[in-house]
């Protein structure tokens, strides 16, 4: 096995280290991990550790990559056709390497999915994190052993941080320190959409009114809905941008007046909203939405777009019961809602949007959660120099064997 040199550039890093665990891509959609892990390398050697890739007869490694902000992604090389079990000790092996030069300065552990318990549960921390932005267990193919390595990791973690409301009522009698961070907001990034910027050459064609979707086209979801919508209002243009997975494209309703463009880079988005008339959000009303904030509701709202949505808890909570979304039970409805907006002035709106979103930056919900890490080290350090270090040591050790 080749051993994975350092991650470059940090050899005489002291900083904290921070290992976050994604089961999300970096280079995938730039949301909450990515917003996270940028500022939290201001302060921290961050290094993003993705789920492996597989090659061909290929030496187990690591590949790493520096990325904008200050972090670098790691990702696991391994040979096609381990078994679940030889994967997972291929990792740990990579894992081991990865951290050991890095032995003796502060280790916060982050994970975004359970199901890294069984790679990184041997790992000791000053502090485990449990970001829960999703109820995985709720996705399509999600593992069976999911709800078991979330019971141990619920049972390891410090501080448990969730995505949005409806999780933190569900987590929150599991755990001693579940904190609500529901989604928030680059203002700034999304606000340039309010200006004048040059119509993308995508759009260029598409007549108006365009309602626009943004994000990971999957079994979140209404793909009926948005056939339906498409057929109430054929003078209308459904814009659609985003990658489609854990669905089969040909599942997609083609018709004139739906406009599927695939993904587009995060830099990119506002120029693209800036040509919208109105967001909108056509989720599915299912087991894998039941707990979902979507990041993409304040974002169209920065955007200065009025948005409707279906009636997602959170959605309907944060947003459409104080009247900064409609909410439609159907497609009729969203059909009839959207009119509305269509010739609704903007001015009073917009000015209960500013001052709705100046509370919700990434930079405060940042810098709240870097409190809250802080504190938890100072309990375990408090602990340990009363004389309780074998007690945490042991409770450390226990709940990391999986």
């Amino acid at each position: 096995m080749n051993e994975a040199p350092p991650c470059p550039g940090r050899n005489a890093d002291s900083r904290p280290v921070l290992l976050c665990l994604s089961h999300l891509r970096w280079d995938f959609v730039f949301q909450r991990p990515q917003h996270l892990m940028t500022r939290a390398a201001a302060e921290h050697e961050v290094i993003f550790f993705e789920e492996p890739v597989e090659e061909p007869g290929a030496t187990p490694r690591l590949e790493t990559m520096a990325r904008p902000g200050g972090v670098t992604v790691v990702r696991p090389v391994l040979p096609a056709g381990l078994s679940p079990e030889m994967s997972i000790a291929s990792q740990r092996a990579l894992l081991e390497t990865l951290l050991a030069p890095r032995a003796g300065r502060r280790l916060v552990l982050w994970f975004y999915s359970p199901m890294f318990m069984g790679l990184a549960g041997q790992v000791q921390a000053d502090v485990t994190v449990y970001d829960c932005m999703d109820e995985l267990s709720a996705f399509r193919g999600a593992p069976p052993a999911m709800l078991e390595m979330e019971r141990r990791l619920l049972a390891r973690a410090d501080l448990v941080f969730t995505g949005g409301r409806s999780l933190y009522e569900a987590k929150r009698g599991r755990h001693r320190a579940v904190h609500c961070f529901p989604s928030s907001i680059d203002a700034a990034h999304f606000g340039r959409a309010r200006q004048a910027l040059p119509e993308p050459e995508a759009m260029r064609d598409i007549p108006r009114p365009r309602l626009g979707f943004f994000g990971v086209v999957d079994e979140r979801m209404d793909i009926d809905l948005v056939a339906q919508l498409a057929a109430l209002r054929p003078d209308w243009s459904l814009v659609m941008i985003g990658p489609v997975v854990k669905i089969d494209p040909a599942m997609l309703p083609r018709t004139a007046n739906i406009h599927w463009l695939g993904g587009r880079d995060y830099k990119d988005l506002p120029a693209h909203l800036a040509h919208w008339d109105l967001g909108f959000m056509p989720f599915a009303i299912n087991e894998s939405t039941r707990f979902i904030s979507p990041t993409k509701t304040p974002e169209f709202l920065a955007a200065g777009l009025p948005v409707v949505s279906t009636a997602v808890t959170d959605v309907v909570r944060d947003y459409g019961d104080p009247g900064l979304v409609e909410i439609a039970q159907d497609a009729r409805e969203m059909a009839e809602k959207a009119e509305l907006l269509l010739r609704r002035p903007r001015g009073e709106w917009l000015a209960r949007v500013d001052a709705r979103l100046a509370s919700g930056s990434w930079d405060r919900t940042w810098d709240r959660m870097a409190s809250l890490i802080r504190e938890a080290k100072g309990r375990v350090q408090g602990s340990a120099g009363a004389g309780a270090s074998a007690a945490v040591v042991a409770r450390v050790a226990g709940a990391n064997h999986v």
